[in-house]
């Protein structure tokens, strides 16, 4: 043990710079690269002392007027921060609070909004953050740099600090003078420089644009302005949280960007979850297996139409020529029109190896021959690949790997957080990494389960229930819980009804929420099963709720198709006009599912070349049917706005079929109300929300 009187401290490299800030007085700039220093305690033992504790006595620095070029930190004791970003913020903060100057600052996990309690605390560093401009320099006063950004709003575009309000940032759980750890991602280049996996990460990115030829350096011409660029860091991990990789990212910043001047379209299509799940259920029919590709740095590739400049990068300027920026030759991320570019690329590329883009969704693409054939899923830079023949599966990645630089992942087993496990018996997903994710970051991990995740006299308002809470955290709970939908359909009622008061929630709201949050610790490993069925047909269930909602009266409308035994679409929402009766919600409801019908069957007709077959809805309210099959009960239903009926002409078509089914094995009121332990058990095993074998426990042995 160290002496009492004696003291060890490893030397620092600190840079500090002064200068007069645009619009307030002299700031100071400190960055400190590295402080570890150990002092001697009364009691002779060993501690660590704060970095900046004896050698820089640090002035508090006072924010100018404006808030804009500078994030003052708090000067005073309190609590160094964790690292990671919670999907979650903090209930401290209000929502005026999420401005330019706190949102750097602590932001703790929505855990104390939830009961738990945990004290945000403060900095404890004086550090100001402010433009540095070198002189001499003829490009830096027209860059919009990352610590010097002119928060004067551009046309169409809003304040920086109203951004910060609307929705918080990614809170940041380092100290800007500690050493990161291996599981840490550092927010900027500062922090990253000098550790050897972000710099390999760094310099691998920079090798993959130069490789694909990105850009072109080049003086800037008169009247141009380079975009500034930022290096966004990221931990990759697998399914059971194991580091597979350490990504850099070079990211232009985009949000500078006009419509019209820099950019005009930017659309790109991705594949719905509902034909992600088509592509499950069909594998799993014809036992075909799911094959997971990724294209690495996927917009590189992508041809950019307008003529656009960026500043040299951080750690990668070129000697002797400082001041000289980059012409963009290809899209590169951040851009607004980079999703669009590579998706025209990609889109071109599949068109010439044979595949032909589905009318029905623009993100699938299928190719066929009398001896096979191959799908493919496309969301931005994951592909989805399934078909008949694996010889016609490992040409295919031959060929792409010609194109562009792959990654082959092999079986698929992990997408988009959804966990997939393939075996004979069928395909499962569930998503419980992410599950627990949640539940940990809303600090409910050790929380107590319960069976159903809303009682069902439980009412909600918009006007009673309590004082407000922090709408923000709601909104990111509600977010989170909605994910989660993806294959978890039992959930779809509580979701959907606690979502309606996001605007300005109140306790009641919330505990609401909580409850949803301790079902999904009971059922942790449910998920969704595709396997092979014996009657390969396309089929559905509509139901309603009657005016359940307290505050206008409007019905729930329910719905959830199947193919063979599997379910792949479903959805609750409330009725955008107000029913005078079950008959009428009912009426309303099945409207709404015969649109969904129509899609998924031609959607289906045109993967497998199927032919087009009548749709089967039931329903179990007769009297709607009656008034679907024929236009009886006129003066009730005389004042229906017309855009109802139309499930009236899609019977008459050959549409749709609708069929009466008893209330006892109707699988859509799940989705349309909360229902009893016993009953809900029930119902959401005959949805086919079933506990599987936990894909994470398995992984790690």
């Amino acid at each position: 043990m160290a002496d009492k009187d004696n003291s060890t401290q490893n030397q620092s490299v600190i840079v500090a710079a002064k200068g007069t800030g645009a619009s307030g007085p002299e700031w100071e700039f400190f960055s400190i690269h590295q402080k570890q220093q150990s002092v001697g305690n009364q009691n002779g033992e060993t501690k660590q002392a704060h970095p900046t504790q004896q050698e820089i006595p640090l002035q508090t620095p006072v924010a100018n007027e404006s808030g804009s070029g500078c994030i003052p930190i708090e000067a005073g004791p309190g609590t160094v921060q964790s690292d990671t970003q919670s999907p979650f913020s903090s209930s401290s903060q209000t929502e005026g609070n999420w401005d330019v100057n706190s949102a750097h600052s602590a932001s703790p996990s929505v855990a104390k909004l939830l009961g738990s309690s945990s004290d945000p605390g403060s900095s404890q560093y004086g550090v100001k953050r402010g433009p540095i401009q070198p002189q001499n320099d003829p490009i830096s006063p027209v860059i919009r740099e990352e610590e010097g950004f002119d928060d004067t709003p551009i046309k169409g575009f809003k304040v920086l600090g109203e951004v910060y309000k609307e929705a918080p940032h990614r809170a940041v759980n380092y100290d800007e003078n500690e050493l990161l750890l291996a599981t840490d991602e550092p927010f900027g280049y500062s922090q990253a420089a000098g550790n050897p996996n972000w710099e390999d990460a760094m310099r691998k990115e920079i090798e993959s644009i130069v490789k694909n030829q990105t850009w072109i350096l080049t003086n800037l011409p008169k009247n141009a302005k380079p975009i500034g660029l930022k290096w966004v860091y990221k931990i990759k991990k697998d399914a059971s949280g194991k580091i597979v990789k350490y990504k850099a990212r070079l990211v232009a910043k985009g949000y500078v960007q006009q419509q019209g001047v820099d950019y005009d379209e930017v659309f790109a299509p991705v594949a719905r979850m509902e034909t992600v799940r088509i592509l499950f259920a069909l594998a799993a029919h014809f036992g075909w297996m799911l094959h997971h590709l990724d294209v690495k740095s996927a917009f590189l590739h992508g041809d950019l139409k307008e003529e656009v400049y960026v500043v040299q990068p951080e750690g990668f300027v070129k000697k002797g020529s400082e001041n000289k920026v980059y012409k963009l030759v290809k899209a590169l991320y951040g851009l607004k029109q980079a999703p669009r570019a590579w998706n025209a690329k990609l889109d071109s590329t599949l068109k010439d190896l044979g595949f032909t883009k589905c009318s029905q969704e623009q993100a699938v693409y299928k190719r066929s021959d009398s001896k096979s054939c191959l799908l493919v899923g496309v969301y931005v830079d994951d592909l989805i690949v399934t078909g008949s023949c694996e010889e016609s599966i490992a040409m295919f990645k031959r060929q792409m790997e010609g194109k562009f630089e792959m990654s082959d992942l092999g079986p698929l087993a992990y997408y988009l957080g959804i966990e997939v496990q393939q075996g004979q018996e069928g395909i499962t997903i569930t998503q419980t990494a992410y599950v627990r994710r949640i539940l940990e970051e809303a600090g409910l991990s050790d929380c107590n389960s319960t069976k159903v995740p809303m009682d069902p006299g439980l009412k909600l308002s918009k006007t009673e229930g309590g004082k407000p809470v922090n709408a923000t955290n709601y909104r990111r709970l509600i977010g989170c819980l909605r994910y989660l939908l993806h294959t978890r359909p039992d959930l779809s009622f509580a979701v959907s009804l606690a979502s309606r008061y996001m605007k300005e929630p109140n306790e009641s709201h919330l505990l609401a929420i909580k409850q949803v949050m301790r079902y999904i610790k009971g059922t942790l490993g449910y998920g969704i099963k595709y396997k092979r069925s014996k009657d390969p047909k396309l089929y559905g269930y509509s139901d309603s709720s009657f005016g359940v909602n307290q505050d206008d009266g409007k019905s729930t409308t329910g719905w959830v198709f199947y193919f063979g035994d599997s379910p792949i679409s479903w959805s609750t929402q409330k009725q955008g006009t107000v029913a005078l009766s079950s008959c009428e919600a009912e009426f309303m409801a099945a409207t709404a599912a015969a649109c969904q019908a129509i899609w998924l069957s031609r959607l289906l007709n045109e993967l497998t070349g199927w032919k087009e077959e009548t749709v089967v809805l039931k329903v179990d309210n007769k009297s709607a049917l009656l008034l679907m099959k024929n236009p009886v009960f006129h003066g009730r239903s005389k004042h229906i706005n017309i855009r109802y009926h139309f499930i009236r002409e899609c019977i008459e078509k050959d549409l749709i079929k609708v069929e009466h089914v008893s209330g006892e094995e109707q699988k859509a009121d799940i989705l349309t109300k909360a229902l009893p332990r016993l009953k809900f058990a029930e119902m959401r095993s005959m949805l086919g929300v079933e506990e599987m074998e936990d894909p994470i426990q398995k992984l790690r042995g």
